[in-house]
């Protein structure tokens, strides 16, 4: 009996074993169908399981604080500069340590030993072409003209991807300027921001507003879209990448960083530089309309590809993340909510 025992716990400790070299954990802020089959690719070629926890951002960082050294997680991905910083701030990552990785992301794109940039997507502005014309507002200060009083729309201030726009104002344009351009908003406003990305581009498109900001996946997501509505709702809508002829327009990232407390590191490190290969990232390109991190590598998405030749701010996509709160500071301070 004592030696049936014995074998019984030897068949669970080598069950166990096998069972942590053939899984990953991650915690994820996206929520797509593409990253699925992302994850499912990833098995097929590594034999390792993909475990997918996904939340909103702050609270999978909450979670992650709560879990401390006993977390399950390996990864963590987040959609946004302001969301890695916090991850980098709260020390949650290890880094990563495979060469190939920093030969394939450009370092503008990347945490120095801590997460790298998978997906790009620029900050863009929408005009109504009924109203305006793509020259009336070439770069994002002139959205504060007078030309545009009640005209502008946003989403609120406090979502991240407004906070990292207005940071990377505040890095090029400094604090000064950057205050008087939000105050200039404010004033412009057709609206109380309100909404995501999309109802920002049908509202241009119903004529509510004159002006708005999105991220270009939510256009080309309409513009790649075959719903009367979608159609209906661009007709009117022209778009353009502010800052071509000054800094360039602003683009932040999806990243992911292997965590602190990682149980399967070594799964996780194969994860990461996974996710860098071409056949990945054009994987993420086609199925959310988001430019590869990847340098130059052309994708099956073509409206994607049609709109990638645009200047890009350079600015470091960690300084970008390190400026939300004085951006927060600044909104407060002109009532920009």
């Amino acid at each position: 009996m004592r030696f049936k025992t014995i074998l019984f716990f030897a068949f669970l400790v080598s069950t166990n074993s096998i069972f942590a070299r053939d899984v990953v954990n991650i915690y994820t802020s996206r929520h797509y169908t593409t990253d699925k089959a992302i994850y499912e690719r990833f098995r097929e070629q590594t034999g390792i399981v993909v475990r997918e926890i996904s939340a909103k951002d702050q609270i999978l960082l909450e979670r992650l604080k709560n879990e401390g050294d006993n977390s399950p997680a390996d990864v963590l991905i987040l959609s946004d500069a302001a969301r890695l910083w916090r991850a980098t701030q709260a020390g949650l990552f290890q880094g990563y340590k495979n060469k190939l990785i920093d030969q394939r992301i450009p370092k503008s794109l990347r945490s120095k030993g801590n997460w790298v940039g998978l997906t790009i997507r620029a900050r863009i502005i929408v005009y109504d072409k009924r109203k305006f014309k793509k020259s009336d507002v070439p770069t994002y200060s002139d959205l504060g003209k007078p030309l545009f009083k009640n005209e502008f729309c946003s989403r609120s201030i406090t979502h991240p991807y407004m906070l990292s726009l207005l940071s990377s104002l505040i890095l090029n344009l400094g604090e000064t300027e950057a205050k008087t351009l939000s105050k200039n908003l404010v004033l412009n406003q057709a609206r109380k921001p309100q909404g995501g990305d999309t109802d920002q581009i049908r509202a241009v498109g119903a004529g509510e507003c004159g002006v708005a900001l999105t991220n270009s996946y939510y256009l080309i997501r309409l513009m790649r879209s075959t719903k009367p509505r979608d159609i209906e709702t661009l007709k009117n809508v022209g778009f353009l990448f502010p800052n071509q002829e000054i800094s360039g327009t602003h683009v932040n990232v999806t990243g992911a960083g292997i965590l602190k407390n990682a149980p399967n590191p070594k799964n996780a490190e194969l994860f990461l530089t996974f996710l860098t290969e071409a056949d990945t990232q054009k994987m993420f390109a086609y199925g959310n309309n988001e430019w590869p991190a990847v340098k130059g590598l052309k994708t099956e998405n073509q409206i994607l590809d049609n709109l990638s030749d645009f200047r890009k701010d350079e600015l470091n996509i960690e300084a970008i993340g390190s400026k939300q709160f004085t951006a927060q500071k600044l909104a407060d301070q002109v009532g920009w909510q």
